[in-house]
């Protein structure tokens, strides 16, 4: 399942990185600057110079991330490095644009910082025209608050990145101030405290990601008109579901996982783009919502984890969600029977049902799922046959989980045969068998010589003495063999 929703996530960012590129390179409004940044600037640009008080200030916070290195450079707009970005007026004069600094990957060669003394400078508040700023792993060995300064930046800053940098503390209400922001990303660091109601005053957000912290209490009713991304997972957040936050029509991502998030599922509506939502590992309760089938975008739907305590699973609860790939709903404690209009979800990948207090057959629909490639419905009470056929069951191999149910069975029409691991493995025996076997004494099918029958025997001791047998006959064909040869000789 890891493997589809990293897949899926991927594809998402891919399709918001565009919009959020030309975020970061649109002014938002009204400005002196030339549109676009430069791709570089030559000894022939004629009077092109950067400005003076701005170029002291990236020397101050070179400094500050032990890159001293750039205090050597006369113009660091004219001998720019890769992770600055300037753009000059209508004057000649080059103001710097984008700040960015961590390794993000091999190919990307921002400036690294010294992990043991680096720290953000109150200089950058001298960088009047600064778009983007982006730390990234620079200060998880000298753990720093996030500076309130960075909310007098407000009247230009639109991304602002301080990703997986150990700070600590609170998140300073002054990012409030921060009104043209369209990303917010503080994934992974060791904040605490609740979520500023401030940030309600930052209206044209787009991203805000949040996650892996220690944040707590609950989500305030606040609301981002424009908002795609909304990633609060693996915090302390309690309370309700946030509706004003939830009812943003642009959303693509709504990722809430693994807090103590309380309550029901309230009726989302008019989500048409949400394409990932993940609301598992928190103490939701049923029913089901009904207006699930708003979602024509949806293709992750997880709510793994949440105590639905006895919630039957409604018939039409996923109709009219035809692009759903991955659908999450283990260790839920839902009871009655697997609808039969699952079977009908006929691009699902990822189907996960197990540990749950579900009865009856599995849907005979589920033969219309070609595509699925992981199915998990081990730990409940599912009796019946298995309406898969061979090659379904060896695609899937070790994927496809069965095992402790009270009565699943194979039809030998099927094709199916206890040749196949998952199965025998499962405890899962032959439709026609002996009803309530134990697990441990499960029919098995042996294929014997070729000129032998096959044998079938209804326990474990069957199987051995038919292979005692099989054995003997094998002793006294090699016998005949070597006597006829002795003789020839």
């Amino acid at each position: 399942m890891n493997f589809l929703l990293m897949l899926i996530l991927l594809l998402l960012n891919t399709q918001l990185c565009f919009s959020f590129t030309v975020i970061m390179s649109d002014s938002g409004g009204p400005s002196s600057l030339q549109d676009g940044p430069q791709p570089g600037l030559s000894a022939s640009s004629n009077g092109a110079r950067t400005d003076a008080g701005e170029q002291e200030a990236v020397y101050d916070i070179m400094r500050a991330t032990g890159n001293v290195w750039a205090t050597d450079i006369p113009d660091v707009c004219r001998g720019r490095w890769h992770g600055i970005e300037c753009m000059p007026d209508k004057d000649n004069v080059f103001h710097v644009v984008s700040l960015s600094f961590g390794a993000l990957s091999d190919d990307t060669a921002f400036p690294t910082c010294d992990p043991t003394r680096s720290y953000i400078s109150p200089s950058i508040t001298k960088l009047r025209h600064l778009r983007t700023l982006f730390f990234y792993r620079c200060f998880s060995d000298n753990s720093r608050p996030i500076p309130s300064f960075l909310g007098q930046l407000g009247p230009s800053l639109q991304t602002l990145v301080l990703r997986e940098n150990g700070h600590f503390g609170l998140i300073p209400h002054e990012l409030g101030n921060l009104t043209r922001l369209t990303v917010l990303d503080l994934h992974r660091n060791n904040l605490n405290g609740s979520i500023p109601v401030s940030l309600g005053r930052i209206t044209g957000l787009r991203s805000l990601d949040l996650s892996c912290n220690r944040l707590s209490g609950s989500i305030p009713n606040i609301s981002f008109p424009s908002l795609n991304v909304l990633d609060l997972n693996q915090n302390h957040l309690m309370g309700p579901l946030p509706i004003p936050l939830l009812s943003t029509t642009s959303l693509m991502k709504i990722d809430l996982s693994r807090n103590r998030i309380s309550g029901q599922i309230p009726n989302i509506k008019n989500l048409e783009d949400l394409v990932l939502f993940d609301l598992s590992y928190n103490a939701l309760a049923g029913p089901f919502p009904n207006s699930l089938n708003g979602l024509k975008s949806l293709q992750a739907l997880i709510l793994n984890g949440n105590p639905f305590v006895s919630t039957v699973i409604p018939d039409n609860a996923f109709e009219g969600l035809n692009n759903l790939m991955i659908l999450g709903l283990s260790n839920m404690n839902l009871g009655g029977p697997i609808p039969e209009s699952m079977g009908r979800l006929t691009r699902l990948r990822i189907l996960h049902l197990n540990g749950n207090q579900l009865n009856g057959t599995i849907p005979s629909s589920f033969s219309n799922l070609n595509g699925l490639s992981e199915l998990k419905l081990d730990n409940n009470r599912l009796t019946g046959p298995v309406p898969f056929r061979r090659e379904r069951v060896w695609r899937m191999g070790r994927k496809l989980s069965l095992g402790n149910n009270i009565g699943l069975c194979y039809d030998a029409k099927s094709g199916l045969g206890d040749d196949l691991d998952t199965l025998s493995s499962a405890g899962i025996g032959h439709c026609d068998s002996p009803k309530n076997v134990p697990t441990n004494s499960v029919q098995h099918i042996t294929t014997l010589d070729d000129d032998d029958h096959v044998l079938k025997a209804s326990t474990k001791s069957d199987y051995s003495l038919a292979k005692r047998i099989t054995i003997c006959r094998q002793i006294v064909w090699m016998a005949a063999v070597f006597l006829f040869i002795s003789c020839l000789l």
